[in-house]
């Protein structure tokens, strides 16, 4: 092997997480190699024009859990980093009316008012105390967890730590937390709002990827995971990216390749080589060798820990964990390009209400109804659409005067009792043309194109397993230092030098960049003890 082909630090998988841990490498010193299968960087964090003067964001589509630091920290500003801010957020109802919010607090408690006058006060209760628990989570979300099973003295102090920071709450807070993490959105949300569409409206990112209705019990952990983004500061708003979520990646790949990171596309890795116990390179599909003695894999933990190595080099606990992690993708998109903006009956003649998302799915009911299908194997026949017209954020993604619309979908299970997904492709996507037809009377005769991204898809095409948009579902048992594995949640594997850092691991899914960033800190601390 050449001296061309060694590397102080090897990432497998292009994605998000992976560029981000590449970058914080590089400018921690090390001469680092990204890996990517496909064509171009991104992972399921992609833009791609799908119909001429269309562009499409074909999987992952908005921001908000990005970590602010790491946006400072890699300079991502100077290599094109443009969030664009979501102004409305807009629900319409069954019966015609709506719930329409926007950046005016006075505007919006008179919205709210509209539909409840008690939960006006409700929902600033709500604000105030969601906001106090974060304050308490937040610190936990932003640092590796703690290995509880230890007994070294820097993780018994992080033991420690951790213990320190919940132990400062107020008895009220460390409650409310304790009933996000183990609870359902609906008991919550119930406390504090009695109108079926102010409650649904929050309700809604609380089944988000993960299946859970929003009456289940650890719904309430989805929300909070949910409720912890933010842009500028502000919890709880979304945004877009320039381009797309492929626009940010772009931006990415620019930082990276700034700090100095090879990015080789179209090399997909066949395995990591290993010898006495370590990692010391990897070798692609074509038997191309790289050396390395830090490999980093940014894929799901399946495919980390059955894939890229060998499980007999792993101990059984970890084997029999990641054969437990549970995946169960239950998310679909449906993408459309259209001929001119929809009409909603109720605001004809006015576009205000398609600057952020359009959320379909008017009561608690609605969505556990939705998620009942999902239980006994089908998707859901009147679903939960999480809809954005994002040409109307970034005119630049259609032709003028034209729009895309991102749909993602809930629920759309991995496996269908007694079909297939290229059997039910089609109808699946008329199932949610036929909800939004019933919100936007004449859409289907808008539709100029209109793409399916079934969860089977998303395992093919993004290489996540199962279709799992988080790299496994969000339940208690399996986050936290239980992500993916109790004893292996500090982005550590078994086998010396390999490490990981895809959203499988602490805290998890979404464009957040956590586990990429703190799993670089973790390797780089490795690396100063090591000298």
């Amino acid at each position: 092997m050449t001296d061309a082909n060694s590397y102080d630090a090897i990432v497998v998988g292009g994605g998000h997480n992976g560029l981000i841990n590449a970058c914080y490498l590089a400018q921690g010193g090390l001469n680092v190699l990204v890996l990517e299968r496909r064509p171009f960087v991104g992972g399921a964090a992609i833009t791609e024009e799908l119909h001429p003067g269309f562009s499409f964001t074909t999987f992952s589509y908005a921001l908000s859990l990005l970590r602010p630091e790491i946006i400072h920290e890699l300079n991502l500003v100077e290599h094109g980093f443009l969030p664009l801010l979501l102004p409305t957020a807009f629900s319409p109802m069954e019966n015609g009316d709506y719930l329409l919010s926007t950046e005016d607090e006075q505007f919006n408690d008179q919205e709210i008012g509209r539909h409840s006058k008690r939960d006006v006060d409700g929902y600033h209760r709500w604000s105030h105390d969601v906001n106090r628990v974060i304050q308490l989570a937040k610190p936990l979300f932003d640092s590796a967890p703690p290995d509880i099973f230890s007994d070294d003295p820097d993780d018994r102090a992080d033991v420690a730590w951790m213990m320190k920071q919940l132990g400062g709450a107020d008895r009220k807070t460390m409650h409310d937390l304790i009933r996000f993490v183990t609870g359902s959105a609906s008991d919550l949300l119930d406390d504090y709002f009695e109108s079926d569409i102010v409650k649904a409206s929050i309700a809604s990112s609380s089944i988000i990827g993960t299946k859970v209705g929003p009456m289940s019990q650890g719904s309430g952990l989805v929300l909070l995971y949910h409720l912890m983004g933010e842009q500028d500061g502000h919890h709880g708003v979304w945004g877009f990216h320039k381009g797309g979520n492929g626009g940010f990646t772009q931006v990415l790949q620019r930082a990276a390749q700034g700090f100095g990171v090879t990015v080789k596309l179209e090399s997909p890795v066949d395995h990591v080589v290993t010898k006495d116990g370590r990692a010391s390179g990897v070798a692609l599909a074509d038997g191309t060798e790289y050396a390395a003695p830090i490999v980093v894999s940014a894929l799901d933990p399946r495919r980390t820990f059955t894939e890229l190595v060998s499980p007999l080099e792993l101990p059984s606990d970890l084997n029999d964990a990641i054969a437990r992690y549970r995946f169960q993708g239950t998310s679909a998109k449906v993408n459309f390009a259209l001929d001119d903006l929809p009409v909603f009956p109720a605001l004809k003649g006015r576009t205000d209400h398609f600057g952020g998302f359009v959320n379909i799915g008017p009561s608690i009911e609605y969505l556990e109804r939705a998620y009942d299908d999902a239980k006994y194997g089908w998707y859901s026949s009147k679903p939960f659409i999480d809809g954005a017209i994002q040409s109307v954020v970034d005119p630049d993604m259609a032709p003028p005067g034209k729009h895309v619309m991102s749909c993602f979908i809930q629920y759309a299970p991995y496996e269908l009792k007694g079909s297939d997904w290229e059997t039910e492709r089609q109808p699946f996507a008329d199932t949610v043309q036929a909800v939004l037809e019933s919100h936007f009377p004449g859409f289907g005769d808008l539709v100029l194109h209109r793409e399916v991204v079934t969860p089977v898809d998303i395992e093919q095409v993004a290489g996540l397993t199962e279709g799992n948009i988080f790299h496994g579902e969000f339940l208690a048992p399996q986050m936290y230092f239980m992500r993916p594995a109790p004893g292996y949640a500090r982005y550590n594997t078994p086998i010396d030098g390999y490490y990981q850092c895809g959203s499988g691991t602490h805290p998890g899914g979404c464009v957040s960049g956590g586990p990429g960033k703190l799993a670089a800190m973790r390797i780089l601390g490795d690396r100063a003890k090591k000298g």
